[in-house]
């Protein structure tokens, strides 16, 4: 027997048996309000108005209007790249009237299957950005393969991003990955925007010698140590400390579109400074609160340049100059301590005091030990044996 006819049946036991409605309520179970509201619908609608009804509201001030819903899948359709964030915000910006929330506009992508519905996954409380406080401090900066050539193989580019506003500094392709290609373009951001206080790479053999044997000075030093650039080193097997060039890597990926194939180099450049423009004066950046690189750049113009803390001057009695060798370990008083071989080659600053030793590389603490040796440390700033510094 079907839901209609059980109703029909306690309509009738009503209407055609002379009961009270608050005996076959009880008798099906149900309220004496469902009751009435059985007898009302049949009166008005005969047997069709037992069936069920949907409860969906006839209207809905909150649901998305067709022509908002179209705009948003066209917005998705030329930019597949667009999540419902930046939809939502480009929406604000064409003055969209009742612009719909970024879930609803998810729910709209979702509904229309041009994405996958995914469980959100948020970050932990004690989930911190690490970033410098100002422009300029420090550049982050790689290499990136993968520009596809007509006449040729493919060109890589060395990548650069500062890392307070991730504003690109640079973008310069070279048909092989070369020492002099990657200096010339590193050389060719600092005329444009000026020198920054230090320079972050990993470390490949166009960026530094310290791990060669011996280590040696390759050119990109060089120049860092002839600016006064200091030079930081990414810890061995660490992508996540350049961080920014790498999340810039993927985004240079995806909108510009590294598998097109460009005629030639010359071209590939002109598309890519294009879309480096776009990149730092329109692109909203979300770690930037939805501002563009550019903004956060010269937002300081007008003011005197942020800098770093001077390195303290070490030539005191107790201050010993050592240069960390190639297998990370630096001898004091025929002590060895390792202090990181991705350190090796650095000068490294020694504080020799009765029971401790703390080792320095710039204004970085590296490692404090306990001394074991006694007496007196040799070469305590000798004439000749500091190592130059970079």
């Amino acid at each position: 027997m079907s839901v209609t006819e059980q109703r029909y049946k306690a309509v009738l036991a009503v209407i055609g048996d002379g009961r009270t409605v608050s005996e076959v309520a009880t008798d099906w179970g149900v309220s004496r309000r469902t009751m009435h509201r059985w007898l009302m619908r049949y009166e008005g609608d005969g047997l069709e108005g037992l069936n069920n009804r949907s409860h969906r509201p006839t209207q809905s001030p909150h649901q998305m209007p067709p022509s908002v819903e179209a705009m948003v899948l066209e917005m998705r359709r030329s930019h597949p790249y667009w999540g419902a964030r930046r939809i939502a915000f480009e929406l604000v910006r064409k003055r969209v009237e009742r612009v719909p929330s970024e879930s609803a506009v998810y729910r709209c992508l979702v509904r229309a299957a041009v994405i996958d519905p995914v469980s959100r996954q948020r970050r932990r409380e004690t989930w911190k950005r690490w970033e410098r406080g100002a422009p300029m401090e420090l550049w982050q900066l790689d290499l990136v393969h993968g520009f596809l050539l007509a006449d040729g193989p493919s060109a890589k580019a060395l990548t650069g991003v500062d890392d307070h506003s991730r504003y690109c500094v640079s973008a310069r392709l070279m048909a092989r990955e070369r020492t002099q290609s990657v200096c010339d373009g590193f050389s060719s951001a600092l005329k444009t925007y000026g020198v920054p206080a230090q320079v972050l790479t990993d470390n490949g053999k166009v960026f530094t010698g310290r791990f060669a044997q011996p280590p040696v000075e390759v050119l990109f030093d060089r120049i860092c140590r002839e600016s006064g650039v200091d030079h930081l080193l990414t810890a061995p097997r660490s992508p996540t400390t350049t961080g920014k060039i790498e999340r810039f890597h993927k985004t240079l990926r995806v909108e510009f579109d590294t598998r097109q194939v460009f005629k030639t180099l010359k071209t590939a450049q002109e598309a890519l400074d294009e879309w480096v423009n776009y990149y730092n004066t329109q692109r909203p950046h979300q770690s930037l609160a939805d501002g563009t690189p550019e903004s956060r750049f010269h937002a300081g113009d007008d003011q005197p340049p942020h800098r770093l803390t001077p390195r303290p001057e070490r030539n005191g009695e107790q201050w010993v100059s050592r240069r960390v060798a190639s297998n990370g370990l630096v001898s004091v008083g025929y002590q060895q301590v390792s202090v990181g071989k991705h350190f090796g080659g650095s000068a490294c600053d020694v504080l020799v005091t009765d029971g401790l030793l703390q080792f320095w590389v710039g204004n970085q603490l590296l490692k404090t030990v306990v001394r074991t040796s006694t007496g007196t440390v040799r070469k305590l700033h000798a004439d000749g044996t500091a190592p130059q510094r970079r």
